[in-house]
């Protein structure tokens, strides 16, 4: 049974908190309020038939948490919910059975990540061009990964409230005559349609990078070498293939656009980060790329979006850290539960 957002002013512990992604899921746990991260070995989406199988499988049956507070890749509605790039359905009453818990929260796993932006320090970030944050002022994180997510976060009353949202399936258009010459080469996954559609993620995801590497390629009647992204990044980095590096320079482009059209829907002040292991990978290649000068072109707001600053944040698990933040005291959050907390 959902509970009411009024009610969500504590969180049972211990609590079992879970990042879940596409191809990864990691789980953690926060026995108090004031105690640290405990850190269980990561399970790969692939080699498991459920999540409660992966939970089963690497949370030490000592753990014994009370309540579960995951982060999940897609959006959150009903029972089941099923993720966007994985086979996996979570069944919230299912897993309370399973493990004795008090009750379970799902949230967006982008809108977790949101969570953890106020208490990002330098350290944590590679500050993409110029800018300056306005305290207070509405943030807004993307990520390329298995797929490509989104959300903002906004403050309001003393409050940060996270807007969870599905950004990565935005269209992409194509802008320059070399854009015109690959898009009719981009494999669309999703079906082309009519209008023949371009979703963000069609692009700024790992197989992403792999279509727009394959559209230039055919663009320029050639025979494709790479069908890995992490081949397309490494030759695109050494410069050792030059359909790898134009692929890797235009999905910074793109990702540069994208991050730039968000940034204008949610008049993001307080910044826009890139976050997920794509560009943590490729943080130092970004800041040499066109994203920046992508991210400012928005005519007529130019001198506006040069004064939002861009960053890509290195902190090796910003979304666990969010939700820890939150798992910890969810009063200082605006959560809405409702409709996703679960009750035994």
């Amino acid at each position: 049974m959902s509970a009411p957002a009024s009610e969500r002013n504590t969180v049972a512990f211990p609590v079992l908190i879970g990042d879940i992604g596409g191809t990864n899921a990691r789980f953690a746990l926060v026995r108090g309020g004031d105690a640290p991260v405990e850190r269980f070995p990561d399970a790969k989406t692939a080699d498991f038939a459920t999540i409660d199988d992966a939970i089963a499988s690497v949370v030490p049956a000592d753990a014994k948490p009370r309540s579960a507070v995951l982060a999940l890749a897609g959006p959150v509605q009903g029972d089941k919910v099923p993720l966007t790039n994985c086979p996996w359905v979570v069944e919230p009453k299912r897993m309370i059975e399973r493990f004795g818990l008090d009750e379970v929260i799902l949230l967006n796993d982008f809108e977790a990540l949101s969570l953890s932006l106020p208490a990002l320090g330098n350290g944590d970030l590679v500050r993409i061009g110029g800018g300056r944050a306005v305290e207070s002022g509405a943030q807004v994180v993307v990520g390329p990964g298995t797929g490509l997510g989104a959300a903002a976060l906004i403050h309001a009353r003393g409050t940060w409230f996270p807007v969870p949202g599905e950004g990565g399936h935005v269209d992409l258009a194509p802008v320059t005559a070399r854009d015109f010459a690959i898009w009719p080469h981009i494999e669309e996954p999703f079906g082309t349609g009519p209008f023949r559609r371009i979703a963000g993620e069609t692009l700024l995801c790992g197989s992403g990078l792999v279509r727009l590497y394959r559209a230039i390629v055919a663009a320029d009647g050639l025979t494709p070498r790479f069908d890995d992204p992490s081949a397309i990044t490494a030759a695109a980095i050494e410069g050792s293939d030059a359909a790898a590096r134009e692929a890797l320079s235009l999905f910074c482009v793109h990702l540069g656009r994208l991050a730039g059209n968000l940034a204008l829907a949610f008049m993001a002040r307080g910044g826009v980060f890139l976050a997920g292991g794509i560009a943590a990978k490729i943080a130092h290649f970004i800041e040499g790329s066109d994203f920046r000068a992508a991210f400012i072109d928005k005519a007529p707001h130019q001198a506006m979006m040069d004064r939002m600053p861009t960053s890509v944040i290195v902190h090796p698990e910003p979304a666990l850290a969010g939700i820890a933040a939150y798992a910890r005291r969810p009063e200082n959050f605006g959560v809405v539960t409702t409709g996703r907390h679960w009750r035994r």
